[in-house]
């Protein structure tokens, strides 16, 4: 174990426990009244069950994940594709209604969300097919695009809950992955052509006939300018109240546990929109310190996807690299109303039991990565010497 710690990325294992820290605190103390007073349960109920979920994360990334080799894979990454195609579509049998998308399996003690899990197993299956292509000097374009057609299965059926927010994360996450190939790298210019044509057509088609692909509550997402002048609708309400809680805060906050827009005028004050209780309770500055330290997060994991050894390894990290990223990206945009609100959650400070037990052990893939980075270098430089 010693030896695997030292070979571990230390500043990215740093910021993965603070924020996790950081993420129960601020849980509780967003979801403190609202427990209460809307889900009537123990104030203490979404903090434990979050603790939980992050203990049990932590747990399966130090005890199996970053001793679980990564060629290895291969062997479950076909299986996991179907699997998590068979979980979608269980969904529209057996799926839960929440916020109008069919989304989760209601299993008791917790609710699952398959299409959490897709984005990791897309983002193995892509990782090891594309290098198995790489390792075979496969010269045949369209055996490249057969994978990004499997991927388009579950994105599909995540389409269909309807959860277009998670749906367009997983095509970035695809398309950015499939752009950083080495050998796609040769062929921008054709690919580029072919691309900005297909989003021309479907940007068309989709702007055309939007009321036919789109449901009322969807089109009213993209009603999301000026959202205090709709105040009292669904479009503005939430955002609304979201500038009011950071206006609150300004640079030093109003005190931890102090906020006043958790008092129900938030109602996903510990998930979807639990940066602004951050700001309003603990300031502006600490909302920065936090958008640093994600900075600096993704900088260490796109440095571990640079050194990649090999393809497989490369894209593992990067995948991850832009899961993140765009979750980061999509919450934050989301909430300032400069894009449409999609109820991303933000990573390791939301509450999400599914997500976060997700992001955590993508978080030790990283890590698993960057151990085998330095035992792959150690082996080439020490044949180097010998040579």
């Amino acid at each position: 174990m010693k030896k695997l710690l030292k070979k571990m990325d230390i500043p990215l294992l740093i910021i993965m426990i603070v924020y996790s820290l950081f993420g129960l605190i601020m849980i509780f103390s967003a979801s403190s009244v609202s427990t209460v007073l809307r889900y009537n349960v123990e104030q203490y109920h979404f903090f434990i069950r979050q603790a939980i979920f992050v203990l049990a994360s932590f747990i399966i990334g130090f005890l199996i994940i970053i001793r679980f080799p990564t060629k290895k894979y291969k062997y479950f990454s076909y299986l996991g594709i179907i699997g998590i195609i068979v979980a979608l579509l269980g969904l529209f049998i057996y799926g839960k209604i929440t916020n109008n998308v069919r989304s989760w399996y209601d299993l008791g003690l917790f609710a699952l969300q398959p299409s959490e899990f897709a984005k990791s197993i897309i983002i193995i299956f892509l990782a090891v097919i594309y290098n198995e292509l790489h390792k075979q000097k496969n010269l045949k374009i369209l055996a490249y695009f057969i994978p990004i057609l499997i991927c388009l299965i579950p994105i599909g059926l995540i389409v269909l809950q309807p959860d277009l927010g998670t749906a367009l994360i997983l095509l970035g996450i695809i398309f950015f992955m499939f752009l950083s190939l080495p050998y796609i790298k040769k062929h921008y210019k054709d690919l580029f052509k072919i691309g900005g044509i297909i989003l021309l057509i479907l940007g068309l088609v989709l702007l055309i006939g939007k009321n036919k692909f789109l449901n009322s509550y969807q089109l009213e997402r993209f009603k999301f300018k000026n959202p205090c002048s709709r105040y009292m609708e669904d479009t503005g309400y939430q955002v609304c109240n979201g500038f009011i809680a950071i206006h609150n805060g300004g640079v030093f906050g109003v005190g931890l546990g102090n906020s006043s827009q958790k008092y129900l005028y938030l109602p996903e004050s510990h998930t979807d929109f639990i940066f602004p209780i951050i700001v309003e309770e603990l300031g502006l500055i600490v909302g920065i310190l936090v958008i640093i330290g994600y900075i600096i997060m993704l900088y260490r994991i796109l440095k571990i996807a640079k050194e990649g050894e090999n393809i497989r390894l490369s894209l593992l990290a990067y995948g991850v690299f832009l899961y993140l990223l765009f979750h980061i990206l999509v919450n934050l945009l989301g909430i300032l109303a400069l894009i449409p609100l999609t109820g991303v959650p933000l990573p390791l400070l939301s509450y999400g039991g599914s997500f976060t037990v997700n992001v955590i052990i993508m978080l030790f893939v990283v890590e698993r990565v960057n151990i085998e980075n330095k035992t792959l270098k150690n082996k080439r430089e020490l044949a180097n010497i010998t040579k």
